[in-house]
């Protein structure tokens, strides 16, 4: 099987280093959805504009594919204790492929460009392909109960962020939200504490 993307998604990422490892962590940060020249017609998302959330099939782009491991070391760990891939969320994957589930904030129509979609709280970077899209239903998708492995046992802190005035003031104001929140998720790797 061969899938090309349907669509990219350009966010404040240009590279790996400070994307939040999971896409509702940061629920501020903004993205486009810009749709290849196949899938610009309306057709292809009539509807959609009913649905609160997203599912995203995506690529990781910036991960060689030789990069594929068995055993990964989850940073929620410390860094210090390996899974198999398939018991993580790592990018080094047999395939590639991510998932997020993204909120939908509105849909702009253009000439050019067709339909785009604006989200948010997203964890990729820019100009990342987007195979696939499809809507989040709370009957299908929603298991609150379920048990999540070792994230249910490994803190998580977020990190208290202060700007200077004088950096703060070059965030244009709305997207100061979602710089607070990917700062907040402590981009530095997990055995990295200074």
């Amino acid at each position: 099987m061969e899938i090309q993307p349907i669509a990219y998604i350009y966010t404040a990422f240009k590279e790996k280093f400070g994307t939040p490892r999971q896409s509702s962590l940061a629920t501020d940060l903004e993205a486009r959805i810009e749709f290849t020249p196949t899938y610009r017609q309306k057709d292809y998302i009539r509807g959609i504009e009913d649905f609160d959330y997203l599912w995203l099939i995506w690529g990781f782009s910036q991960v060689a594919a030789e990069q594929t491991k068995a055993t990964v070391r989850p940073p929620r760990l410390g860094g210090n204790q390996r899974l198999g891939v398939f018991a993580t969320r790592s990018p080094f994957r047999p395939n590639r492929l991510g998932l997020s589930s993204v909120r939908l904030d509105r849909i702009e129509w253009t000439q050019d460009k067709g339909p785009l979609l604006y989200v948010k709280g997203v964890d990729m970077v820019s100009e990342t392909p987007v195979y696939d899209i499809k809507p989040y239903s709370v009957e299908a998708d929603s298991h609150s109960q379920a048990a999540s492995g070792f994230v249910d046992q490994a803190s998580f802190e977020r990190l208290d962020v202060n700007f200077p005035l004088a950096e703060l003031e070059k965030i244009p104001e709305d997207k100061r939200p979602g710089a607070y929140q990917a700062l907040a998720l402590d981009p530095r790797p997990a055995y990295q504490q200074h």
